[in-house]
């Protein structure tokens, strides 16, 4: 099934909650949406399943317009992140509840329920009332109840946040495995770059109403195409640096250090662009008559050893440090320029706070972004990755 939409804009009470979205999803694959809180991509999910109609724009399955089509004529089903059972029925009669309503044949549905319980392995707990699980098994319950239907479309909104990590990891899991025929075409959202990275597939980065960029989950985190999609796609944030391009195609960066820049030449032609567009004051404002660029340092690639005989020190002072599971987090002010970044070490590492230390950058592992914000050239590209 190929689900298509079209300059679909969404505006309520006075609010564009969408702005003129163009977005083909794939079909047979897991099409993952990752943005923050608020970013739209419920009421993107809404839009797909006829669940509310866009204020302009189409939606067409199979080259067919449903826009404004009721979703109960729609073959799709959904899951949300607060997972909704009836209390009064045990899980084999909440798992069968759809296939009842579509009048399907009494010996399909126990093998069809049978079927679909054995895969999210809670054929034990059929005679059960959702009142008696826990939270990781009312949310098979209610996968279970979605995937019984076998829709050909499947939108899946967090249907794991309110889980703990173990439970997270489990489902994610099995959910791979379960559309991994390809006969489902699933919409899986999150706001967790770590969750689209696991679930692979494709990813569209949705941010304040937009799609940034749509495709190979691992192209778009290896090369996003600008500061917003990077932005959204790196968790923590990427450190991103105002840097000025010289003459001989370097970039010098606030933080004491230069370094040869690939496609200094297109970034300083995207700073002359965008001084242009803004006009003459905003020239004078923009640095040197060379230009700036925007840096990126993803934080894993900060180190306290250097990786290769060209990566070059930082002197920094620790301002805080943080322990997340087999990772640090060390927040780090710079010594030259006084800028703020965060370093993303595998291991635990316990080092005083206060402390002056070096971390290392490679200049090949930097992302460089023109003026304009749009991506010049990104460390996948400089190895010839793509």
């Amino acid at each position: 099934m190929v689900l298509e939409l079209e300059q679909v804009t969404v505006v309520a009470g006075g609010l564009t909650h969408l702005y003129s979205i163009d977005l083909q999803l794939v079909p047979g694959a897991i099409n993952v949406l990752l943005g923050p809180t608020q970013a739209g991509k419920t009421t993107l999910m809404r839009v797909m399943a006829g669940l509310d109609r866009p204020t302009s724009g189409r939606v067409l399955v199979d080259g067919k317009d449903v826009t404004g089509v009721s979703v109960r004529e729609r073959n799709l089903a959904m899951v949300y992140q607060q997972f909704i059972n009836y209390p009064a029925m045990t899980v084999y009669e909440n798992i069968a509840s759809p296939l009842k309503l579509q009048r399907v044949d009494a010996a399909e549905i126990r093998r069809r329920v049978l079927e679909v319980a054995a895969k999210l392995h809670i054929e034990h707990l059929l005679e059960r009332r959702p009142g008696e699980l826990s939270g990781g098994q009312q949310q098979r319950c209610a996968l279970a109840r979605a995937l019984v239907k076998r829709s050909s479309l499947v939108l899946l909104d967090e249907p794991l946040v309110n889980l703990d990590y173990k439970l997270r990891e489990e489902l994610r899991e099995e959910l791979t495995t379960l559309f991994s025929d390809g006969n489902t075409t699933v919409v899986y959202a999150t706001t967790e770059p770590l969750e689209a990275l696991l679930l692979g597939g494709y990813t569209a980065i949705v941010d304040k109403g937009r799609v940034l960029q749509f495709g190979p989950t691992l192209d778009v985190y290896n090369a996003p195409t600008s500061v917003d999609a990077a932005a959204v796609f790196n968790d923590p944030p990427m450190n991103m640096l105002t840097s000025e391009l010289t003459a001989s195609g370097s970039a010098r960066l606030p933080i004491g250090i230069e370094v040869p820049v690939r496609g200094a030449q297109r970034a300083a032609h995207a700073s002359s662009g965008a001084m242009e567009a803004n006009g003459a004051n905003s020239r004078d404002a923009a640095g040197p008559a060379n230009g700036t660029c925007r840096i990126g340092i993803r934080p894993g690639h900060l180190r306290l050893v250097p990786n290769r005989p060209q990566a070059l020190p930082v002197p920094c002072r620790l301002e805080l440090a943080e322990l997340s599971g087999s990772e640090t987090y060390l927040h780090l002010h710079t010594l030259n320029g006084g800028i703020n970044l965060i370093a993303q070490l595998q291991g635990v590492h316990q080092i005083d706070l206060g402390t002056q230390l070096d971390v290392f950058v490679d200049p090949d592992e930097l992302f460089v972004f023109g003026a304009d914000t749009r991506l010049v050239s990104s460390p996948e590209a400089l190895h010839g990755a793509h």
